[in-house]
């Protein structure tokens, strides 16, 4: 088992500076109605660029090993936030956006489903307190439809689903 470290240092008001075993310093902030200066993120909203690297990181090199011709993966990211505190996630929605030539639907869900369901900690850590949804569309590039969106009404919906 292999232990993980991090120091957080504060600056001053709210905000922070943080360094993990990486070795590389973030910066961390809150509102001004709270005493923070707004100059960086949220840690809450660290939480939810975690969880867009992650699984972007994941599908990523899946679909590099299946040697297909992806040109970008664009991940936004949407959670509800409960009213009361913790204001913790209640819900997360994940939509990927990728663009490539010639990429299957098929190879693309394979990848989110890995993700998923077996690689990206930050979403096995939410669960099952946050549902964590996703969806999917493929933009074609490189044809007589160059960077046009490819209309398939299976695009959001056949892909929509809890992580389990």
């Amino acid at each position: 088992m292999d232990t993980r470290r991090a120091v957080v240092v504060r600056l001053q008001g709210l905000t922070f500076a943080a360094k993990g075993d990486s070795n590389h310093w973030i910066m961390m902030d809150g509102p001004a109605s709270f005493g923070g200066s707004e100059a960086a993120p949220r840690p809450v909203e660290l939480l939810l660029f975690a969880l867009g690297g992650c699984t972007s990181s994941d599908v990523t090199s899946i679909l590099e090993k299946q040697r297909l011709d992806v040109r970008d993966l664009r991940v936004e990211l949407s959670a509800e936030v409960n009213d009361d505190h913790p204001r913790t996630f209640r819900t997360v929605h994940i939509e990927y956006i990728v663009t490539g030539h010639t990429v299957r639907r098929h190879d693309v869900e394979r990848a989110i489903e890995l993700s998923t369901t077996k690689y990206c900690p930050i979403i096995a850590m939410l669960h099952p307190k946050v549902v964590v949804t996703h969806s999917c569309r493929i933009n074609e590039v490189g044809g007589p439809d160059d960077g046009k969106e490819v209309e398939d009404p299976r695009a959001v919906g056949s892909l929509e689903g809890e992580t389990s």
